[in-house]
């Protein structure tokens, strides 16, 4: 068949799936996301609901059904050609030793981290809208992401191919990590990450000792500044290895936003930070460059230090995790 015929049929099966989806009438309607969402009444119980999901399968043994966040998929062998939906997922299935047929992300954008191990992934850019031509041309065997970032295309993703979404990406990663590891046959792979992952973060807090400074987490956005709670990404890794939280972030929310006039919410025992985006417009620059900064006491001891936004925010799976187990080695083996 030649590429052009190739083309054709994609968009054929598109289409169809578009129209099948839009003429079957009304599917029972999805618990609403916005009770996902930082605050909403089911955030903070995301990782004990995604703990819940997953397959009663033996290690390994295909076939077998998946329970996620939309229901139930069957899975007929150990998938191949994976399509994945965010950088969490991409973290999971990259450290579970597979490499992807094509990811997209929120914002397009691929952590740089994780860049050189895609080799020839088909890179199909944003989440919303979403390249659905894109990835039926992939012909994946499995699609991984998350209801808070794609519930909207459920229907037309499961038509392409078997589709397995957690509930949302951040703190619940361990969890997400666990439930790809089911859709892919390889729970005894995640569980050795994560196990090796805990043993690392207990070797961490025994070298800090019993003194450990207080854990502040600041983050440069565009349009906001965020203190970073302990229902994040972030916020659990610290957690695990027993890091203190300063009042202010010691709270079951992923974060809390203050105004740049009252940086002096973010001082603590250790000062992290991190800049999403360009620093002179996301006001890390004037920020960090200002006499309010200056004065903390932290920044004033030197107990302060810049991070990798794309590793310690964005990175949400045991690859970006290990990572920053590496930067908190090497910070506190100089202190």
């Amino acid at each position: 068949m030649s590429r052009r015929s190739v083309r054709s049929l994609v968009l054929l099966v598109v289409t169809l799936v578009v129209a099948v989806t839009a003429c079957a009438g009304p599917a029972p309607a999805p618990p609403d996301t916005k009770a996902i969402t930082t605050g909403g009444e089911r955030f903070s119980v995301a990782d004990t609901e995604t703990a819940a999901l997953g397959s009663d399968a033996e290690p390994g043994v295909f076939p077998r059904t998946v329970r996620h966040a939309r229901g139930e998929t069957v899975l007929d062998a150990a998938p191949q050609r994976v399509v994945v939906l965010d950088t969490g997922e991409l973290d999971d299935v990259l450290s579970l030793g597979l490499t992807p047929v094509g990811v997209a992300t929120t914002d397009g954008q691929i952590p740089a981290y994780l860049e050189p191990k895609l080799g020839d992934a088909t890179r199909l850019g944003l989440l919303d809208p979403l390249n659905l031509e894109g990835i039926a041309a992939l012909r994946p065997d499995l699609i991984v992401g998350s209801r808070l970032r794609v519930d909207r295309y459920y229907d037309q993703l499961a038509a392409i191919a078997p589709t397995v979404l957690s509930i949302r990406p951040g703190f619940p990663w361990k969890e997400n990590l666990r439930l790809v590891g089911d859709a892919l046959g390889a729970e005894t792979a995640a569980t050795e990450l994560l196990n090796a992952y805990q043993t690392r973060a207990n070797g961490i807090r025994d070298s800090i000792g019993p003194d450990a400074p207080t854990i502040s987490l600041v983050r440069f956005m565009p349009g906001r500044l965020r203190l970073y709670g302990n229902l994040s990404f972030i916020g659990v890794i610290l957690a695990d290895i027993g890091l203190p939280r300063p009042p202010e972030q010691d709270i079951q929310e992923l974060a809390v936003e203050i105004s740049e006039e009252r940086i002096d919410q973010a001082d603590a025992g250790q000062i992290f930070y991190s800049s999403f985006g360009d620093p002179a417009r996301n006001g890390r620059d004037a920020v960090v460059g200002g006499e309010l900064w200056e004065r903390l006491p932290a920044v004033a001891a030197g107990n302060v230090a810049e991070v990798d936004d794309s590793v310690w925010f964005l990175g949400l799976g045991p690859t970006g995790a290990n990572l920053v187990l590496d930067d908190l080695t090497a910070y506190f083996a100089d202190r």
